[in-house]
């Protein structure tokens, strides 16, 4: 029901219809009643019309989590796209929050829920209950309309026990985010903590937990701890140690879960910022690939196949979409071709379909005028993206003109350059093509066969300097 506060006292008061709600049946949800009460989660003030709205465009009705979806053309919602992100709502259900601010505290995720935008190609949200035993209540994939969510929250029982929130976080950063739950790939995994008053366990191993496996955490803590109760803290500082980073991003305080409108909208902009999600970037999604392929006579027809298959195996290690790593290529000769850009193609089937689909040109070899045209008109557009850059070079001969000069300016510009030979290319070449530390940039093989064997070493080389450079 919609829960007024009249000066202290609560009065919850029923919405006509409401009285006899459809239970929950073996077979799933019944969903008649949706409408009358989806409106009492309708966020009341500036936001109104984009609650209303989202509750009225989802019309697809609550469905059994479990069978096939039924099929309907009309109702495939796609959600809010410009929020990329897979998140699990962690709610308190101890005795320390009690049934009446557990409904509240329903309330609030409902209206977080409804601003986000749910959909199919937009955020999916599960919900885990922690009490003396966590609970997942519900899986990302088991409702995508904001609809289905609203009545799931709502259906949702307090469970009381202790507040082991520690012990919930462990548990839904382990088990909650797996691919056949409905995590998608490439997609930032956050989890929102609700924690009302202050944990009874211990955070801190389960931050790291959730760190390790690429999980953002948020901590919203309502009603701090007052001067008396501190002294049951186990530990004053459990948010810095639970939540992604300790920058203040991840963190946020609400006084009470009553009146608490005016925190979703904030809330939910946190949620959307996929470039914040710093505990989801790892090397596989955060980075730029450039391969410069040399298409010189020298080669052949079937020696620039293999090459264009260590450039596959490279690229399909990494996750690409629009918000994760990208990949661009440009062959060379006496003149550059750029085969296709880092914005050109966002999924990694069509990455490497463009890589199979690439001629080779035959001609001479201008090694380091091709990497002074890679870095100006391939990295030049991303320079200031978030990714980190990097640029493989692959050569089998000596270059006419300069490489060293070029191949600095590039390391200048903020590219980190490996440099693979083959047969004929000259080690001096390679290494003064190649970042610091050389030893570990610089690749050679006698054969075109022998570049299928690289492969691990220069994803390896990628990741650690990725690493390295956010230490």
């Amino acid at each position: 029901g919609v829960i007024t506060n009249t000066g202290g006292a609560v009065r919850v008061q029923t919405l006509p219809g409401q009285e006899n709600y459809p239970a929950v049946n073996a077979n799933g949800i019944q969903s008649q009643v949706l409408s009358r009460w989806a409106s009492s989660f309708s966020v009341t003030a500036g936001t109104k019309s984009t609650a209303l709205e989202a509750v009225g465009r989802s019309v697809s009705t609550a469905r059994p989590s479990t069978g096939k979806r039924p099929k309907k053309t009309l109702d495939k919602k796609a959600g809010n796209k410009d929020c990329k992100a897979d998140i699990a709502f962690l709610i308190d259900g101890s005795y320390n929050i009690g049934q009446r601010r557990f409904n509240l505290q329903k309330n609030f995720v409902g209206k977080v829920a409804v601003m986000l935008g749910i959909g199919t190609e937009g955020p999916h949200v599960g919900v885990v209950q922690a009490s003396e035993h966590p609970k997942i209540e519900f899986y990302l994939k088991n409702f995508t309309a904001t609809k289905e969510v609203l009545f799931a929250i709502k259906e949702l029982g307090f469970r009381g026990g202790n507040s082991n929130t520690g012990k919930a976080l462990k548990y839904t950063a382990q088990k909650f985010f797996s691919l056949e739950n409905g995590a998608r790939k490439g997609i930032p995994k956050i989890i929102v903590v609700f924690l009302d008053g202050w944990p009874s366990d211990d955070l801190e191993e389960a931050g790291i937990v959730a760190r390790e496996f690429g999980v953002n955490v948020f901590i919203v803590s309502v009603a701090k701890p007052t001067t008396e109760e501190l002294g049951m803290v186990q530990d004053i500082g459990f948010v810095d140690k639970a939540v992604c980073r300790n920058n203040g991003f991840f963190s946020y305080q609400m006084p009470t879960w009553f009146g608490t409108t005016k925190y979703v909208k904030p809330l939910v902009q946190k949620l959307c910022s996929h470039e914040q999600m710093l505990c989801s970037k790892t090397c596989y999604n955060s980075v730029n690939i450039g391969f410069l392929i040399d298409g010189s006579s020298s080669i052949g027809e079937s020696n620039f196949r293999l090459v264009l298959e260590f450039v596959s195996n490279v690229a399909k290690a990494f996750e690409i979409s629009d918000i994760g790593s990208k990949v661009a290529a440009v062959q060379f000769t006496y003149d550059q071709r750029t085969e296709f850009g880092f914005t050109d193609f966002v999924t990694k089937d069509k990455v490497l379909s463009a890589i199979r689909g690439i001629h080779y040109m035959s001609g001479g070899t201008a090694t380091g005028d091709a990497i002074s045209f890679t870095t100006r008109n391939v990295f030049g557009p991303v320079k200031d993206g978030p990714n980190k850059n990097f640029l493989i070079v692959l050569t089998d001969g000596q270059s006419y003109d300069d490489v060293r000069g070029p191949a600095a300016a590039a390391q200048k510009a903020g590219i980190t350059v490996f440099s693979v030979g083959v047969a004929w290319a000259p080690l001096d070449d390679l290494k003064d093509m190649a970042s610091e530390p050389r030893e570990s940039h610089t690749f050679f093989t006698r054969e075109f066969t022998g570049l299928e064997q690289m492969v691990p070493d220069i994803i390896r080389g990628i990741c650690k300097d990725f690493l390295d450079s956010k230490q």
